[in-house]
């Protein structure tokens, strides 16, 4: 009998982690092993799994002085970039894939955003295995303040907001970038911090209602995204 594909997830923040994307990935059939750099896991120093999932947290990619599993986190996405195995980047994630890849990431950039976010997508998503056919102008919740500012050479950019040009794109065949989070629902919003968010003059009453609104659409938006995404896993395992 074959064994299931399994996707290793780096997780970098104790609520960060890979929430309603890890049953949506189970219903394509891919099992997840989580480590949690936060918590001292140790990473492994060879990716072996079928596919690589890096999530959020509140740090750059290179900040190893706050947050010293990044570097391992960093060699892994290099190796999985190397080796063609699937990607997929959430948040610092996306960054990081950006930045290992050679784009280029700045702390606080541009106007933070916060909850619900309208996305649109770009032409050249039309022709991208996860992104093809979705609605033209999607939402996602968003919880960040640092941006991508330089996409690497040759990726595709694949969405975009009003505020934050990066928020999709990919590099090379597998790997995914996105700086939203699909993986993330509206009942996250009430445990976000909320000296953060009076920090920009953000009612976190406002971001919960709007994105319970937005919800229903936005999660079978993310579902088809993680089921797409768990066949390209798949299809890596095959190809072995």
């Amino acid at each position: 009998m074959e064994s299931a594909a399994t996707a290793l997830v780096v997780q970098n923040s104790a609520r960060g982690g890979p929430r309603r994307w890890a049953d949506w990935l189970a219903e394509g059939g891919v099992g997840l092993d989580v480590v949690r750099g936060d918590m001292g896991d140790a990473l492994p120093k060879r990716l072996t799994h079928d596919a690589l999932i890096v999530l959020g947290g509140g740090y750059l990619p290179d900040d190893d002085n706050r947050a010293p599993w990044l570097a391992a986190a960093r060699d892994l996405m290099s190796q999985a970039l190397e080796q063609n195995v699937p990607v997929f980047g959430i948040c610092l994630g996306g960054q990081m894939l950006a930045h290992v890849a050679g784009g280029k990431v700045e702390a606080e950039h541009g106007r933070p955003e916060f909850g619900s976010t309208a996305l649109a997508l770009l032409p050249e998503a039309a022709e991208d295995p996860l992104f093809t056919g979705l609605p033209e102008r999607p939402t996602a919740i968003e919880n960040h303040v640092d941006a991508i500012v330089r996409l690497p050479e040759g990726a595709q950019w694949l969405a975009s907001s009003e505020h934050c040009p990066y928020q999709a794109f990919r590099v090379g065949q597998e790997a995914w970038g996105v700086q939203f989070h699909p993986e993330t629902g509206p009942d996250r919003i009430p445990q976000w911090p909320a000296g953060r968010l009076e920090r920009y003059e953000v009612d976190p009453k406002e971001l919960h209602r709007l994105a319970l609104r937005d919800d229903p659409a936005a999660a079978r938006v993310w579902r088809e995204v993680a089921l797409r995404f768990a066949v390209r896993v798949q299809n890596h395992r095959r190809r072995g």
